[in-house]
């Protein structure tokens, strides 16, 4: 297990959130909702104070810590996919801010980012072949979501189609 745990402040939709991710991914679960022992400055004795959660393996704690901060683009989370239909499935349940959408960065409901990515744009983006790479990366930047027959095409150096 790790040391590490994120934790994510929510203003009273931590359980919500929680149970949202943990319908996304396989490997999930509600670990625990423990409510407040007493008053808080956003909360009342017995409201939901923190929920822990498991996404696919990986531990995390929500926090209804309140109205006083609010999740930006300087933390999101990746999720790696193996094919179109995964990264179009996560796209389309995650993304409710299409303006938020570029590079397969996608905005939910609560305000946090995530980047749906799929395994084969990091391998190509790491090619070994610098001009395949580099051809990866100028069609990723075009993209709001990846489409990953495009970005196929355009390490091959073929043109779109």
């Amino acid at each position: 297990m790790s040391k590490i745990v994120p934790c994510l402040w929510f203003d009273g939709q931590a359980e919500e959130a929680a149970k949202f991710y943990v319908s996304l991914l396989p490997n999930s679960r509600i670990d625990g909702v423990h409510r407040a022992p007493a008053d808080y400055p956003s909360g009342k004795k017995g409201d939901v104070l923190t929920v822990e959660f498991t996404l696919d393996g990986r531990k995390f704690v929500g926090l209804n810590g309140g109205p006083h901060f609010k999740f930006n683009e300087a933390v999101s989370f990746q999720i790696h996919c193996k094919d179109q239909a995964e990264v179009d499935r996560l796209s389309d349940v995650l993304s409710t801010v299409p303006e938020a959408e570029q590079c397969g960065w996608v905005k939910d409901k609560f305000g946090l980012s995530w980047q749906i990515v799929p395994e084969v744009l990091l391998r190509l983006m790491t090619d070994s072949d610098a001009a395949r790479a580099q051809r990866t990366m100028e069609a990723m930047m075009t993209m709001k979501r990846i489409d990953i027959a495009a970005i196929e095409r355009a390490a091959a150096g073929k043109a779109a189609a």
